[in-house]
C-alpha cells in the first residue's frame, strides 16, 4: 500500500492541506497526519485539521520514515514559523531527503526545507516573500508553478 505523511501545525493554510490530503486519498494512499501540537488543530481559515476522524494524528516521536513513500509539507506562514522550531520534524525532513523519498512542499512550507538544510544547490519554488531566504540557503529560487529537483517537488503558491 502507498503511504503518505503530511506534516503540519496550527494555522496551516487550509487549501494547502486539504487539496493534497484528498488528492492522495483519491489516489489510494494511506494518509497519516503528523501535527506539531499532537492534537487536532485549525487551519488559518478555520478548517479542522485533520478534517475527519478516520485519519488520526500520529505523534511526531512515533514517525518512522521507513513507513512512508511520500512526505507532504503544506505551508501557512503562521504555521511554519512554529513548526520549524520542532527539531524532530526538521530531522524527519532531512531523513526523508537522505533516503531519497519524494517530498512535496507548498508555498511557505519551504521554510521547513530550509531549516532541514536540504535545498542547497537545488532549484526551489516558493512564495515570493521567501526568495531571499531560499537564495540565502544556497538554493536557486524560482516562482514557477511547480519545480522538480531530484526527490523534491515545490510550488510557489496554493493556487498552483
Amino acid at each position: 500500500m502507498k503511504k503518505a505523511l503530511i506534516l503540519t501545525g496550527n494555522y496551516v493554510q487550509d487549501h494547502e492541506f486539504i487539496y493534497p490530503f484528498y488528492r492522495l486519498l483519491e489516489d489510494n494512499f494511506d494518509v497519516a497526519i503528523g501535527i506539531n501540537e499532537d492534537t487536532k488543530v485549525k487551519g488559518i481559515l478555520g478548517t479542522d485539521i485533520p478534517p475527519n476522524k478516520d485519519h488520526p494524528i500520529i505523534n511526531i516521536q512515533d514517525i518512522k520514515t521507513k513507513d512512508y513513500n511520500l512526505l507532504i509539507i503544506p505551508g501557512g506562514v503562521k504555521s511554519m514559523e512554529k513548526v520549524r522550531q520542532n527539531k524532530k520534524i526538521i530531522n524527519l525532513i532531512s531523513q526523508f531527503d537522505r533516503e531519497n523519498k519524494t517530498i512535496g512542499c507548498i508555498c511557505s512550507g519551504v521554510q521547513l526545507l530550509i531549516s532541514a538544510k536540504v535545498v542547497k544547490g537545488r532549484k526551489i519554488s516558493g512564495y515570493y516573500a521567501l526568495e531571499d531566504d531560499i537564495t540565502n540557503a544556497g538554493a536557486i529560487y524560482t516562482d514557477l508553478t511547480s519545480v522538480i529537483d531530484d526527490n523534491i517537488v515545490t510550488t510557489a503558491h496554493y493556487k498552483d
